[in-house]
C-alpha cells in the first residue's frame, strides 16, 4: 500500500501521460531520482498545473511507492526560479547542469550531487555568472564520475613549487620543470581553478573574474570532460550558442 510522504526535490523532466496527466521525473534528496504521476495536471483548472513544470523545487507530498510510480498530492514550493525561467541563456545552463547531475548520479548515487545542483541553481537565480557556476559544478563532479583531478601539486613529479599551467593530458597541474609543449595559462587561472574545486558554493557572496580567466578554465574543463567523462549531452551543445 502506498504511504504518504513529503520529500524535498526538483522536477528535472516530464512526459505527457494520458489526455490530462504527466509523469514527472523528480530528483529528490532522500530517494534519488523517482517517477511521480501528476494526475490531471494538464487541465487548465488543475491545482497541480503550475507545480508540475520542470524546475519546480520544493517539498513534494506524494503517495510514495518504492518500486513504481508515486502519485503527487501537492507541492510546497521552496523557491520559484523566475530569473532562470525568463532568460534563455540561464535556462540553457540550468538544463545542462540538471542533465550533468542526473548522469553523474546514475553512476554514483550520492546525495551530495543533489545538494550541488540545488546550490548551483540558487546561485544562477541570484544573478551569478551561469558559466562560472557551471564550471564550479563541473569541477566538483569529477570525483563522483571517477575522473578526479590533482590540483595540489604537479601531477607529474609531485612538486608544489613553480606550478605554471594545467593540462588535460597530465590530469592536473604541471610545474615549470615538467613542462613540455603544454599551453601556458595565467597564474590567476591556476589559483582560481583550485579555488573552484575547494570552495563551498553556498558561501560565495561575490564572484568577479576576467573573461580571459573564465575562457582558460572553461576551455580546459570542456577538453577534460570530452577526453575522460564519456558523457555526450545534447544540452551541452546548446550552450555553444552563447
Amino acid at each position: 500500500m502506498a504511504e504518504i510522504k513529503s520529500v524535498e526535490g526538483i522536477i528535472i523532466g516530464d512526459t505527457n501521460y494520458s489526455e490530462s496527466s504527466k509523469i514527472l521525473n523528480v530528483f529528490t534528496k532522500e530517494y534519488g531520482i523517482i517517477g511521480i504521476i501528476s494526475k490531471g495536471c494538464r487541465k487548465v483548472k488543475s491545482n497541480l498545473r503550475t507545480v508540475s513544470q520542470k524546475l519546480t523545487y520544493g517539498n513534494f507530498n506524494i503517495y510514495y511507492k518504492e518500486n513504481g510510480l508515486s502519485t503527487l498530492i501537492s507541492v510546497d514550493t521552496k523557491r520559484f526560479f523566475k530569473n532562470i525561467l525568463t532568460d534563455i541563456s540561464k535556462i540553457g545552463y540550468s538544463t545542462y547542469l540538471i542533465d550533468l547531475a542526473e548522469q553523474t548520479y546514475k553512476q554514483n548515487p550520492n546525495e551530495e550531487i543533489y545538494d550541488l545542483l540545488i546550490s548551483a541553481l540558487n546561485k544562477i537565480e541570484d544573478g551569478f555568472n551561469p558559466l562560472i557556476i557551471t564550471n564550479i559544478i563541473e569541477l566538483k563532479l569529477l570525483d563522483y564520475l571517477g575522473i578526479g583531478i590533482n590540483l595540489d601539486s604537479c601531477n607529474i613529479c609531485g612538486s608544489q613549487d613553480d606550478i605554471i599551467t594545467f593540462s588535460c593530458s597530465s590530469g592536473g597541474y604541471i610545474c615549470k620543470n615538467c613542462l613540455t609543449n603544454e599551453k601556458i595559462v595565467s597564474q590567476k587561472s591556476i589559483k582560481v581553478l583550485r579555488m573552484f574545486y575547494y570552495v563551498e558554493l553556498d558561501k560565495i557572496s561575490k564572484l568577479e573574474l576576467s573573461n580571459s580567466t573564465i575562457d582558460e578554465i572553461s576551455s580546459f574543463l570542456d577538453e577534460y570532460y570530452d577526453t575522460y567523462s564519456g558523457l555526450y549531452l545534447k544540452s551541452k551543445k546548446f550552450l555553444d550558442k552563447f
